[in-house]
Order: structure tokens, then C-alpha cells, then sequence
């Protein structure tokens, strides 16, 4: 196995820095045209396609292809796949009420308190997380048992995501469900498919990276995502909007609230 390419690696970073800004600047223009910050819950996927895309070319040469491949890949689908459905549900044009809660208070300018409280610190959180692409992309040595799990970790995640949003989508346009809570499907085994299908997708990618030594090291990338999602703004944040919903103490009594698991019985 060839020596990780340290200096290739590094003189890569601020390119894919830039990538992160790039996608940022695109995001709030468009933010401030349409008058509502929302949308970079939009570019949030895109923007690590992008740092995937100047990753795979600035270490062309330098990792090996299939890993490079893989990572590419995978998080493209992910990243456009999500991008698109939150555009698509965010299609009325209006602002998403967090971000509401969030920025109408904001004392003096409401674009310079959303360019400081939203998109710096996502675009600090995007370059973390993407850190292990970055790193895989650069690793060498061939893909091995390791990758095979990663890439069933993804396909489990991108599954529960993808198959979780669109079971939730159908709850919404149905009149007969307006204001109950959706335990079917995905949602039976756990409150939160499409968190959960997140989570599995950055740990899979992470061992993609990880069947190169050097893509271990970067650990702390993909547990930042999980932790998000499962104990700061994901889960929490869902579960205190829908607390008030009739029905919904006995569904988190009786389902799990992240890994999916068999539900008790009610």
C-alpha cells in the first residue's frame, strides 16, 4: 500500500474550503432575492455533492479509483436525492417556521444575523462532516471488506431516508390523517426513519474512508452528523413540535426513538 499522499491531502483543503463558501454565497443570494433562509436547508446536500466533486479531482492520481469512485457516487445520490425532495416540499415559497422562530427576533439586519446564526455555522458543520470524504478520497490501498460494509451501512440508510420521507409525504396530502401521528410503515419501528437513514449514510461513508487507516482518524466527522441528528437539531427538535399532537405519548411509548427496533405493545 502507497504512503497517504499528506501533502496532495493538504493542498487540497482550501479548494474544498472554497467549495463550502461557493455554495454558501449561491445560497444566501438566493435567500435574500426570495426573502427567506430556508432554502439552505435546500443546498445543505448539494453542498457536500459539491466538496465530493473538487475532491475527486483534485486526488485523481493520488487515492485508488474505486474508493474515489464509491465516495463520489454515494454521496451524490444522497446529497442530490435530498436536495431535491426538500425543494420539492418547501415549493409554496415560504419560510419554514424554525427559521421564523429564529430570525424574526434578530435585532438590526435579519440577513447579517442569518449570515452569522445560519449559514457560517452550517458551513463550518459542512466541512467538518465532509472531512471523511475528503480523506477517503485521498486514501490508498484497495477497498475491502470494510468499504462492503460501508456501502450496505448507505444503502440501509439511504433505504430508511428515502422510503421514510416518502411514507410521510403520502401522511401529509391525506385529510383523513391531518393532525394524528404517522405510525406506519418505516415509522412503526422507529420515530425517525429518515434521521436514522441519515445517520447510517455518513456512518457507511465513514467506512468506506475508514478501509484505509487514515480515514479512521476522521471519526469525529460522521459522530458530529449523528449527534446532530439524533441529540441537538433532528430528533429533539421534531419530537418538541409534535409533543402536543393527540396520540403522540403513546407512539413514543411504544416505538423507538432512533434504531429501529419491534414496537411494544399499546
Amino acid at each position: 500500500m502507497s504512503p497517504f499522499p499528506w501533502a496532495a491531502f493538504a493542498a487540497s483543503l482550501p479548494w474544498t474550503a472554497l467549495a463550502v463558501l461557493a455554495v454558501l454565497a449561491l445560497t444566501f443570494g438566493v435567500a435574500v432575492r426570495q426573502g427567506r433562509h430556508s432554502v439552505m436547508d435546500v443546498a445543505w446536500g448539494p453542498g457536500f455533492v459539491a466538496v465530493a466533486v473538487v475532491s475527486w479531482f483534485l486526488s485523481a492520481g493520488s487515492g485508488d479509483d474505486t474508493r474515489r469512485a464509491l465516495l463520489l457516487l454515494l454521496t451524490a445520490v444522497w446529497g442530490l436525492r435530498l436536495g431535491a425532495h426538500i425543494g420539492w416540499r418547501a415549493r409554496d415559497g415560504h419560510e419554514d417556521p424554525r427559521y421564523k422562530a429564529l430570525l424574526d427576533p434578530a435585532p438590526g439586519s435579519r440577513n447579517a444575523f442569518a449570515l452569522r446564526r445560519v449559514y457560517l455555522p452550517q458551513g463550518v458543520v459542512m466541512f467538518f462532516v465532509s472531512v471523511t470524504l475528503q480523506v477517503g478520497m485521498f486514501a490508498t490501498g484497495p477497498v475491502g471488506w470494510v468499504a462492503v460494509l460501508g456501502v450496505l451501512l448507505w444503502v440501509t440508510g439511504f433505504v430508511f431516508e428515502t422510503v421514510g420521507d416518502w411514507q410521510l409525504a403520502r401522511f401529509k396530502k391525506d385529510p383523513s390523517r391531518r393532525g394524528t401521528v404517522l405510525d406506519t410503515g418505516l415509522w412503526r419501528y422507529t420515530r425517525h426513519p429518515n434521521y436514522f437513514g441519515d445517520a447510517a449514510v455518513w456512518t457507511g461513508l465513514f467506512f468506506i474512508a475508514a478501509d484505509s487507516w487514515p480515514g479512521t482518524l476522521t471519526i469525529l466527522s460522521p459522530a458530529l452528523m449523528v449527534w446532530t441528528l439524533a441529540a441537538k437539531t433532528g430528533k429533539p427538535l421534531t419530537e418538541k413540535a409534535m409533543s402536543g399532537r393527540p396520540g403522540y405519548r403513546e407512539y413514543v411509548e411504544a416505538t423507538s426513538g432512533f434504531i429501529p427496533w419491534l414496537p411494544k405493545r399499546r
